[in-house]
């Protein structure tokens, strides 16, 4: 996956030169390179505390649940510059900042859907190689392995970004990141890799999974 590490930072090849998308800093060494945000960006943080299996090539397919105004999103567009990103957003109004996006950034599909109901997208996302999800909402669990099961590919993975407190206010984040692997695996999904979001998410945790069924 063609991320970069400097100086304790992560950045992606702008695929737009000279266009920032949220702010983020801009440098220039042989090329131009977007500096990646880990507190506006989940995946900078589980990537700048040690995620390593997650492998996604220039041509890959990303279905990304929860994709907000895009922050994220722009990041693996830099990555997948000739594959597809099928971008989720249930709010119309974040949903229209996508579709600016997008304009920009070719290898972005929008769609303004509901994860919780992925067979209202199903005849416009394609098998993807990766699934990522960061719906907070306490059935996000359940959600990520729906859409698991309807657009993996067989040797497809996911991502999946749990916020323990969109789960439960009460129990402590560590028995519930304990439960929601467990249904993973209840489901016949395995676990490749666990990574907690701190300092820069507070009560997160980043699960890399795929199907094993």
């Amino acid at each position: 996956m063609k991320v970069y590490f400097k100086d304790g930072n992560v950045a992606t090849k702008n695929l737009t030169p000279g266009i920032s998308v949220y702010g983020e800093e801009l440098i220039q060494e042989d090329e131009e390179y977007r500096l990646w945000n880990p507190r506006r960006s989940k995946l900078a943080a589980a990537l700048l505390n040690g995620l390593e299996n997650l492998e996604l090539g220039e041509t890959s397919k990303v279905l990304y649940l929860g994709a907000s105004t895009g922050t994220t999103v722009s990041h693996i567009s830099d990555i997948v510059t000739d594959g597809r990103i099928y971008a989720v957003e249930f709010s119309p109004t974040t949903a229209k900042k996508l579709v600016q996006l997008s304009r920009q950034r070719l290898n972005i599909a929008p769609i303004l859907g509901d994860a919780t109901k992925p067979k209202g997208y199903l005849n416009i996302v394609e098998k993807s190689d990766l699934v990522y999800c960061d719906v907070a909402q306490p059935t996000q669990t359940e959600l990520f392995m729906r859409n698991m099961n309807l657009f993996s590919k067989n040797n497809g993975v996911g991502l999946l970004m749990i916020k323990a407190r969109s789960i439960d206010v009460v129990q402590k984040p560590k028995k519930i990141f304990k439960e929601q692997e467990k249904k993973l695996k209840e489901k016949g999904f395995k676990i490749i890799e666990k990574v907690k979001l701190e300092p820069y998410e507070k009560d997160h945790i980043a699960l890399l999974v795929e199907k094993n069924f």
